[in-house]
């Protein structure tokens, strides 16, 4: 059942584009990456870090934009250039010392498969490719960019029942 294996999510791994964005890349007149990023699924990654579950990036691509968004939530655990992505889970549980079935990684493409088979929690957003869609645990109702983060991390604290004292220090 999705709700026990939330409840055991100790780390949040994330797939950047298509997950964390809509999946487009846009390059201005230089050459020069841009990428949207959404700052409701900021937030919902802050309020999941500031209750104690860790967050990582794994991606195939390498991007400075990239560096810059994690430097500004306070993401330190990333994982960038990694094409064979279930390579990356041995360096993972060596660094943090946590189980995998404790692991959630969210994808949206065939080259997040192998991780996704690894942890104990796969999770991909609604418009993920159709066989990330039938291996995962999870799948959003968000959109990749659109809130799918944001989903995760308010499904990952309601589970673990962190949700309402988290709602309770912005109604004060």
């Amino acid at each position: 059942m999705v709700i026990e294996k939330l409840k055991r999510i100790k780390l949040l791994l994330l797939d950047v584009d298509g997950v964390m964005t809509d999946g487009g890349i846009i390059y201005n007149d230089h050459g020069e990456e841009i990428k949207k990023f959404n700052c409701r699924d900021g937030l919902g990654l802050r309020l999941l870090m500031d209750a104690g579950i860790k967050v990582g990036i794994v991606t195939g691509r390498k991007s400075g934009v990239l560096m810059h968004r994690c430097k500004n939530l306070g993401i330190s655990l990333i994982f960038d250039g990694i094409i064979e992505k279930g390579s990356v889970l041995e360096s993972v549980l060596e660094q943090t010392r946590i189980d995998s079935m404790e692991i959630a990684f969210m994808g949206d493409d065939l080259v997040d498969l192998p991780l996704m088979k690894r942890v104990g929690l796969a999770v991909t957003v609604a418009d993920a490719h159709e066989t990330v869609l039938e291996h995962a645990h999870m799948i959003t109702s968000a959109k990749g960019g659109a809130g799918a983060v944001r989903e995760v991390c308010e499904s990952i604290l309601k589970a673990k029942g962190l949700w309402d004292r988290i709602i309770g220090h912005f109604l004060q």
